[in-house]
């Protein structure tokens, strides 16, 4: 390992040493993105009109296939640490599962929607799209969009903090091949064939493997992850196929390290849209889609001296479908309507447990020597969870004025309305407007409110960790944010304070009978606020530099980060080599649980980055880090006896891609 690191470090140094080979096409080259594309890159995540990010109504990030490649990360979800705002570490359930840290809040709930081309991963039993869907492989992404705040106007439940939309390559010809460190290898590749003018088809694949690092506990973090998606374009009408499954075994599940520990997860998802009208003034769509998710886990939650450890763990599924017309109209008068209705069933149709401990006669787990199973066994219908199997009826519908009021100001009217059937009703409103002080300057004011609708988990759990309470209402947020964007052809800077009131937050409480058993309950209201910062010089076309920082004015809700930052940097060492630096802040978290317990954990940083080699117009090679320099620390979770789960190590890997 040691001499892995040192090799990479040593690579990085000497790369401007290195001959200059054939000059690559600047179409194959890693970041031939020029700065003024990068300012005018189109963002419609945010509004469903197309926008820049000086126009779009909202606070945005995007993180295009080459600057994410720059960072040296491998799962999107580690894109989240370069964004003002969020963050993403490790924490318990599934400790190898990403958890998001959105604008002070770190409760692990969901808050924060993720949509892979559009369509949600979230679902209706933890929320947490993670949870289900914990890797996605870089390489198969076109762009990655980010809503910083409220979402819910325009895509309901989740978008609650913050909206991460990750689009996959569908214009690509091209396989990768990995290996690294801690037993990595893998492969990815994109494909796409053009028939004729009204057909043609798509697909990214991906294939991961890794027995992980060593840990002090006795454990490994491996991975093994299976990504694919397809497409096909005929005329007017679109289908769509996803399907990924993902094994992380050994690391924290249920507070507690242990090889024995299991987690295994799957998705499958079909979606169909047929484009009725699309002309200069108006474009109808309607779509259908249905997905299903699968998770088998099983985590330690005791130990002996007598009898076999005792672990357990769901083997639930869900499915959720969706249909869906939306309409956007150009009126005469420059205004535009974006609107739609959507009808959604989310239904938890599998409630089993996996468990160590079984007894078959009186369906129960009962942790007694006579009822050991000799391993981990499922048990599909478990009398205890039934009340898990429920269905989510939604009805929702929602509409956004674009008005151009003047050549200088434009506002943004909408609103969206959920309904759901036996839990609960929202609106959610938003108002903005975006005034153009000059060429360089733009301002924005933005409101918005969100929601989140309570689990299947939240609501009916009923295992050794945790109890539902079926009382639960939605949480809701109320957020304003004054936006300053400032942009010249060198530099672009953004300057974000917002305000959130948060109302019937949920979360987890040891219940009044038992300590060690959780429940969930609307605990608390309260407010929060903070500044973000981020920014981007452009000296020249060979360098650039990006950084950004966060400052909360409050404490974050559940011990997090309450400052932070990430710097960027990218240079052209020749036509054919770059070399790209990332360094991530955290600042200080220190806690002392009710417990006694205290967890500290002193600020640290992680330092990260590529080296490119572009061999010829086809083919490159790459070398990405993560943690470069090994730095050992630990993330917070309220739920682990000492608060600690252990951090990400170094991850270095080289890459070789072909374009054909």
């Amino acid at each position: 390992m040691d001499l892995f690191r040192c090799s990479a470090l040593f690579t990085i140094a000497v790369a401007s040493t290195s001959p200059v080979v054939a000059n690559a096409a600047e179409e194959q080259d890693l970041f031939s993105l020029s700065f003024e594309d990068l300012l005018n890159v189109q963002v419609d995540i945010a509004s469903k009109t197309n926008e820049t990010l000086s126009s779009v109504p909202s606070t945005i990030s995007v993180f295009s296939r080459k600057q994410i490649q720059a960072l040296g990360v491998d799962n999107a979800y580690e894109v989240m640490n370069f964004v003002p705002g969020m963050q993403s570490t490790r924490g318990d359930w599934v400790g190898a599962v990403p958890k998001d840290h959105a604008r002070g809040v770190y409760l692990d709930s969901g808050n924060v929607l993720v949509m892979i081309n559009g369509e949600r991963i979230n679902e209706s039993s933890f929320g947490k799209a993670s949870v289900y869907l914990p890797y996605i492989p870089v390489e198969v992404i076109e762009k990655i969009e980010f809503i910083r705040g409220p979402g819910s106007a325009l895509y309901g439940s989740n978008a609650f903090l913050g909206v991460m939309n990750i689009v996959t390559s569908k214009e690509r010809n091209a396989l990768q091949f990995v290996v690294g460190n801690n037993g990595r290898y893998g492969a990815t590749g994109q494909i796409n064939r053009i028939f004729s003018d009204n057909t043609r088809i798509f697909a990214n694949f991906a294939y991961e493997q890794k027995d992980g690092e060593s840990y002090p506990q006795g454990v490994k973090d491996p991975l093994e992850a299976i990504y694919l998606d397809a497409g096909i374009d005929y005329k007017k009408l679109q289908l769509r196929a996803r399907y990924n499954e993902t094994s992380l075994d050994e690391f924290l599940n249920l507070a507690g390290y242990s090889k024995q520990n299991q987690h295994n997860s799957d998705n499958t998802f079909v979606g169909i849209k047929y484009n009725w009208i699309n002309n200069d003034k108006l474009k109808l769509d309607s779509s259908y889609s249905f997905t299903k998710h699968n998770i088998s886990s099983a985590g330690l939650i005791a130990t002996f001296d007598d009898i076999p450890d005792f672990l357990v763990g769901p083997a639930w599924q869900t499915t959720d479908s969706k249909f869906e017309t939306e309409l956007s109209y150009q009126f005469d008068n420059q205004w535009q309507l974006a609107a739609g209705i959507e009808y959604s069933e989310a239904k938890q149709t599998k409630a089993g447990v996996r468990t160590s401990y079984y007894d078959f006669d009186s369906e129960q787990i009962i942790i007694d020597p006579a009822f050991e199973q000799q391993g981990i066994v499922s048990v599909m219908d478990f009398p205890e969870f039934s009340s898990l199997k429920f269905t989510f009826e939604t009805l929702s519908a929602y509409g956004q004025l674009k008005i151009p009021y003047s050549d200088a100001l434009t506002l943004f009217i909408g609103a969206r309305y959920d309904d759901v059937k036996d839990i609960d009703s929202k609106l959610s409103p938003r108002l903005a407007g975006v005034y153009k002080i000059n060429s360089e300057h733009t301002v924005k004011l933005q409101y918005g409110e969100s929601f989140r609708t309570p689990v299947t988990n939240e609501l009916f759990s009923n295992d050794d960790v945790t109890i539902g309470n079926p009382s639960l209402r939605s949480e809701s947020i109320k957020t304003t944010e004054l936006v300053w964007h400032y942009k010249t052809s060198e530099l672009q800077a953004n300057a974000v304070l917002f305000y959130n009131e948060l109302n019937d937050f949920i979360n987890i409480e040891p219940t009044l009978s038992d300590d060690s058993l959780f429940t969930f309950t609307n605990s608390f209201n309260t407010q929060n606020s903070g500044i973000e910062l981020d920014s981007t010089w452009q000296s020249s076309k060979d360098f650039s530099i990006t950084g950004t920082y966060t400052q909360y004015f409050e404490d974050p809700i559940n011990a997090s980060f309450k400052r932070f930052a990430s710097i960027i940097s990218s240079y052209n060492l020749s036509d054919s080599w770059q070399v790209s630096l990332n360094l991530l802040w955290r600042d200080t978290v220190e806690v002392s649980s009710e417990t006694g317990a205290h967890f500290k954990q002193s600020a640290y940083s992680l330092l990260g980055g590529s080296l490119k080699w572009q061999l010829n117009n086809n083919s490159q090679l790459m070398l990405k880090a993560e943690n470069l320099l090994g730095k050992k620390y630990n993330a917070f979770d309220p739920r682990i006896d000492n608060g600690a789960v252990a951090g990400t190590t170094e991850e270095l890997s080289l890459h070789y891609q072909f374009n054909f």
